[in-house]
């Protein structure tokens, strides 16, 4: 089967960011972070729907019980769609007007894990950027430290592994995720030769990561021990993030960027969420947020 990309939907966001297929819904999320807008697709129906939130947001997951947590610049906020009221949960333990949190993903036991990015961050100076989970009891773990802007986190399919992009320094990571705690990490991915940033990211059920390369306009899969397998070109130049979804969880969603603050792509595509499909691989069903 020849791979195919499409155009769903008419959506032209200036960042699109955070793909997530609900499989209870059959319906793909997404939101556009700069403009502080929640979207959902209907699958079947193509019907679309928004929500307004707080802008800017990195990224957001989904729970049991039909709320949303979202990754907001300050920490962790609850929204409901059905009352479009947000509620905060808990603050990011840094608290700087240049550390904001950023992409994320909910774990296989349910809690959801976002990186922060420390914009503006001088030549040589530390970085105060990190990844954290949001526990279920409403206090917040700091996994990582160190990272100048945090993308792409997702896991293996065991869950036993975690992976996280920071993109500045064109490297994805890998860490030991067993026992609650992220351990050893050190390089997976090597993207400078690539000469693209990583961006988001996931893992299909075979164990290969699938990354936006944000700035070579392509979709880039990499084998279970970090070989680049494929390279898909996109008809936008900044793809942005990527998911599994669809009835079969076999079509790999894709975001993307038509202006952001430091790239732009005025093709009347950019901004689209695309569909790719024909590409022999599956996805591995989002876990819901066990709160």
């Amino acid at each position: 089967m020849a791979i195919a990309i499409d155009r769903i939907g008419d959506s032209r966001d200036q960042l699109g960011e955070s793909p997530v297929w609900s499989t209870r819904e059959q319906a793909l999320y997404w939101v556009d972070s700069l403009a502080g807008r929640l979207h959902r697709l209907q699958w079947g129906s193509g019907r679309r729907e928004d929500w307004a939130v707080p802008a800017p947001v990195g990224s957001f997951g989904l729970c049991r019980d039909g709320g949303v947590v979202l990754a907001l610049a300050d920490g962790f906020h609850r929204y409901d769609p059905a009352t479009r009221a947000t509620t905060l949960l808990a603050k990011s333990p840094v608290q700087h007007p240049d550390v904001r949190l950023n992409d994320g993903k909910v774990d296989r036991q349910g809690r959801f894990l976002a990186g922060s990015m420390h914009m503006n961050l001088a030549p040589g100076a530390a970085s105060r950027g990190a990844l954290y989970r949001l526990e279920a009891d409403g206090g917040v773990t700091t996994l990582a430290e160190d990272i100048v802007t945090a993308n792409g986190p997702c896991f293996s399919p065991d869950g036993a592994t975690l992976f996280l992009a920071d993109s500045p320094r064109r490297v994805i990571w890998r860490l030991d995720y067993r026992d609650g705690q992220a351990r050893g990490r050190a390089p997976f991915i090597d993207l400078a030769a690539l000469d693209s940033a990583p961006d988001g990211a996931t893992v299909d059920a075979a164990g290969h990561l699938w990354v936006a390369l944000v700035r070579s306009g392509e979709i880039g899969r990499f084998d279970a021990i970090g070989r680049l397998v494929q390279r898909i070109a996109m008809p936008v130049r900044h793809p942005t993030s990527v998911n599994f979804g669809g009835p079969g969880l076999d079509v790999l969603f894709v975001t993307s960027i038509s202006a952001s603050h430091r790239l732009q792509d005025p093709a009347p595509e950019a901004g689209g969420v695309f569909a790719i499909t024909g590409l022999d691989a599956q996805g591995i069903a989002e876990p819901l947020i066990s709160r």
